[in-house]
């Protein structure tokens, strides 16, 4: 499929496969050990292995059918792991259904957004929101629109009406009415002006000042290794390389696959 690949192990390639990394001695709010998933006989992740301290900006790096969306399906709830364990601070929660890893803590933003069209902002966001405890939704929407001030003025407007990066910002803001403790991104930035992607990624870093852990899948590789605590690449289903952000922007495999420099 599309986007680009990684030199071979050996002869100056990649390292064998790595099972199973520790990020830091941060305190792990998303623990992947060992997981294999797929779709009916074609499995896609194998014996991956990943961590997420909390209050960090994890990036996972892939080319386009790596694996990436399906591990955010996996640890989302939207997927069955056939092997492996998924810990949400501590608590193992594969094989969950998705609507009790969403009341867990775990808001996911799929890539192709998955909102209601016909339904307008604050019915959308409202969806989101009774997740949440019903003391928490005032203030989460308050929180939301001003993360996001574009949608405050489209509130009854449809959401199929909106431009590519306001239903963007609706669904990040959807996904934050659920209350998370971890977030879960798959290509936020994809079709958006290189205006929005900036204002997105500085939206990303407050949330982080703020206490949330965010799992950010990005084909922007140069920006999102920018605003990275740490980095996985994943490769064929496995992850091959780890690091923090800075370590992986100065890696010549980094650099000649995903950054544009060969």
């Amino acid at each position: 499929m599309g986007g680009p690949c990684l030199p071979a192990a050996g002869a100056g390639g990649l390292p064998p496969p790595v099972p199973s990394i520790a990020v830091s001695a941060t305190p792990v709010a998303l623990g992947v050990e060992h997981v294999h998933a797929g779709y009916d006989r074609l499995e896609v992740l194998h014996d991956v292995g990943l961590e997420v301290g909390e209050r960090q900006i994890v990036v996972l790096l892939g080319a386009n059918g790596a694996g990436k969306t399906t591990l955010l399906r996996a640890v989302a709830g939207v997927l069955r792991p056939r092997q492996g364990v998924i810990r949400l601070f501590g608590q193992p929660i594969q094989g969950w259904p998705a609507h009790e890893v969403t009341r867990a803590g775990v808001g996911h933003v799929p890539s192709g957004r998955e909102l209601f069209p016909n339904l307008s902002v604050a019915d959308n966001l409202a969806l989101g929101g009774r997740v949440a405890r019903p003391e928490r939704r005032s203030p989460l929407l308050e929180q939301v629109l001003e993360l996001f001030p574009a949608l405050r003025a489209r509130m009854r407007q449809r959401a199929g009406s909106l431009s590519g990066g306001e239903q963007q910002m609706l669904a990040i803001g959807r996904a934050l009415m659920t209350d998370p403790r971890l977030l879960l991104l798959d290509e936020p930035s994809t079709g958006l002006a290189p205006k929005v992607v900036l204002v997105l990624f500085d939206v990303l870093r407050r949330l982080q000042s703020e206490g949330l852990t965010i799992l950010l899948v990005e084909q922007n590789a140069r920006l999102s290794l920018r605003v990275a605590d740490h980095a996985y690449v994943i490769d064929n289903g496995r992850i091959v390389l780890s690091g923090t952000g800075e370590q992986l922007s100065d890696d010549r495999r980094v650099v000649e696959a995903y950054l544009g420099l060969r």
